[in-house]
């Protein structure tokens, strides 16, 4: 799972990428070719108001429900079938994702959380960034620990969450505001697969003009483990990406979750309570409400796996039996055999000298590493070399 640090917190099982509900929460008009900034006036019917948010939209709701329609047609018929983690952020999937965070068996936000209150005074020493960037954004818990930081160093000026769901966003970007006066809150959606060339301050990107930050130095943060639903190679393309947006002065900090005994790992997707289970078998729901499918959710159990060849986790939806499922919006009727089972994520695992690796592989050095006293969770500080 990714650290939605609940698309979408939306820390890893992060955003992995993306998000929820359709339309437009906020009521200014989506541009599908034409990002757009715009100040937010509010969240729609029954949603509390939001005023002073800068949004930039990159991903309209077109092109994500395109997006949903080919990865589900893809996943539903290859051999085997697999969706990807980002379906699994609607409001549900955040709520759930939420409540896994503070399981006793899902160790990574604990860990990550102590790393970070231990080390957020030297992160912010060694990076006094004005601008924070989170990408996989939603509800920020644990980024505050950073905001505070940077405040206390006499540095922030602006916050930037970066993920595709917009309401979340911008729920939390008016808790950011309320928190820390004077601090801008520029929220950018957007999946950051594809997006990163227009991270506010890149070259692609704006000038740093939003909000009122100019020439600003920026402290993007990827927290989580949300990298390890990435596969290698697409890890090194996002990282070499990030790597291509950097100036001078700007810094990435990757939170990874680290090999450790498999039981421990899969007790960690697999809870007593069955939480994860409701939420794997969330990105079904998904499907039928937004595809107008008819997946039986009670003929999907989950599963979780360890892979020690690919040192990850896999989540798998497994068919309880012999069933057929239509997906009316795609003209799509598949069948499914029993016990067969289709991938949901992967959640991969790091040792400190492959974090390095990766990250010199896409042309960044490591600046500084810290992790819990146990060693389950790793924060990388690296900087363009």
């Amino acid at each position: 799972m990714t650290s939605r640090t609940p698309a979408t917190a939306t820390g890893a099982r992060g955003s992995a990428f993306a998000g929820a509900s359709g339309g437009d929460p906020s009521g200014i008009r989506d541009e599908p070719t034409r990002p757009q900034d715009a100040t937010a006036n509010g969240l729609g019917s029954g949603s509390v108001p939001v005023t002073g948010i800068t949004v930039t939209r990159h991903l309209a709701a077109a092109e994500r429900h395109a997006s949903l329609t080919a990865d589900v047609r893809a996943g539903l018929t290859a051999n085997p079938r697999e969706l990807p983690p980002k379906w699994f952020y609607d409001a549900t999937g955040s709520l759930l994702f939420d409540r896994i965070t503070r399981l006793p068996e899902y160790y990574p936000t604990r860990r990550e959380h102590a790393v970070l209150a231990a080390n957020a005074a030297r992160i912010a020493t060694a990076c006094p960034a004005t601008t924070l960037i989170e990408l996989g954004s939603g509800t920020s818990e644990k980024t505050r620990l950073l905001l505070d930081a940077l405040r206390n160093a006499g540095v922030l000026r602006r916050f930037v969450p970066f993920d595709v769901d917009e309401e979340t966003l911008l729920r939390a970007g008016q808790e950011i505001l309320r928190s820390y006066p004077g601090t801008s809150v520029h929220a950018v959606v957007g999946d950051f697969e594809r997006h990163l060339a227009f991270l506010p301050g890149s070259a692609s990107g704006d000038s740093g003009s939003a909000g009122g930050v100019a020439a600003d130095r920026r402290l993007v943060a990827f927290l989580g483990g949300t990298i390890g639903n990435l596969r290698p190679e697409t890890r090194g393309t996002f990282l070499r990406a990030l790597r291509d947006q950097f100036h001078d002065g700007d810094a990435l900090l990757l939170g990874t979750d680290l090999v450790k005994d498999p039981a421990r790992l899969v007790a960690a997707y697999d809870d007593s309570a069955g939480v994860t289970a409701a939420f794997n078998r969330n990105v079904l729901s998904v499907i039928n409400r937004e595809l107008d499918a008819d997946f039986d959710l009670r003929g999907f159990a989950h599963v979780a796996a360890w892979d020690p060849e690919n040192s990850w986790i896999e989540m798998r939806l497994r068919s309880v039996r012999e069933q057929e499922v239509s997906v009316r919006a795609l003209g799509l009727v598949t069948r499914f055999g029993a016990d067969e089972q289709m991938r949901t994520e992967i959640s991969a695992k790091f040792t400190l000298e492959g974090i390095r690796a990766e990250l010199a592989a896409a042309g960044l050095g490591t600046s500084a590493q810290w992790t819990d006293p146990d060693g389950d969770f790793a924060l990388t500080l690296a900087v363009p070399a």
